[in-house]
């Protein structure tokens, strides 16, 4: 049977980071056949054509609302593209939106404020689904509020509820309650069509990566520098509830490719002993 054809959009410059190995290796996980190729998008304005079957664009660095970089255009036309293919074509292409990739798309259609927040976010935070996220399939086996890696300098605030409306698109998470905060909470999750689908979050990121993160005397230094030593042992000690971050790692993001198979190919993932 002909493998589907997943496309990796890599967003992070070469910036060392752990969000490639772990989309490669869930990809690699599933049970339907699969062949994927990565594209140095933001490095070398390296852009997949139309022929893929999936598409899943990562997060990275810097303001996700700068212009004036050709893959930057390149990335939007590639997006505006896939949005057009999906209106017309019977076989629709599926595309996932991590962290950074999320926040340019939310820019780009317009559907919310893309703004600097008053601190970075970084650490292991609850995520709650909104009534739309209750029922949203990717969110289907995880508790309410569940756990996710959050990192970003960036946030998704200000939703225009009617252009939302207008596209078909549906928050379906937000960010932790702080009720001793007086800031609004930024969308965490958005379903923007039945094939097109984004997080703030990094669904991804796996208990391996986080401790390999944690472990570089570098990173520790950099954390502390940037959000304090309590800060760094609060995100350490997360890490001792290993459960939290892997219930997240094994439901969206394999969903994700699970359900776009099956509608695809009518592929069915068999357990397995």
């Amino acid at each position: 049977m002909k493998p589907l054809r997943i496309a990796i959009l890599d967003l992070y410059c070469n910036h060392p980071n752990q969000g490639m190995r772990c989309i490669k290796y869930l990809i690699d996980e599933q049970l339907f056949p699969v062949t994927w190729k990565v594209f140095d998008v933001a490095g070398k304005n390296q852009l997949p054509d139309l022929d893929f079957d999936i598409y899943i664009s990562s997060g990275g660095p810097g303001d996700p609302t700068r212009t004036g970089e050709e893959w930057i255009d390149h990335f939007y036309s590639l997006i505006d593209k896939l949005i057009e293919h999906n209106s017309v074509a019977v076989q629709k292409k599926y595309v996932f939106l991590i962290c950074h990739s999320f926040q340019m798309v939310c820019h780009h259609l317009k559907l919310a404020q893309v703004c600097l927040r008053k601190s970075p976010a970084f650490g292991i935070f609850p995520v709650h689904k909104t009534e739309e996220g209750k029922k949203e399939i990717l969110f289907q086996s995880l508790p309410n509020p569940f756990y996710a890696v959050d990192s970003r300098d960036w946030q998704i605030i200000e939703p225009d509820v009617k252009k939302l409306t207008e596209q078909g698109a549906k928050i379906c998470a937000l960010e932790k309650i702080r009720p001793h905060v007086n800031l609004e909470r930024a969308v965490m999750a958005i379903r923007f069509s039945p094939e097109i689908f984004g997080t703030q979050f990094h669904p991804e990121a796996d208990v391996v990566g986080m401790k390999f993160y944690f472990s570089q005397e570098e990173k520790k230094k950099q954390i502390i520098s940037n959000h304090g030593e309590d800060k760094y042992k609060e995100m350490v000690s997360g890490l001792t509830n290993p459960v939290r971050i892997q219930l997240t790692h094994q439901a969206v993001l394999p969903q994700f490719l699970q359900s776009a198979a099956l509608k695809l190919r009518g592929f069915r993932k068999v357990k397995t002993e």
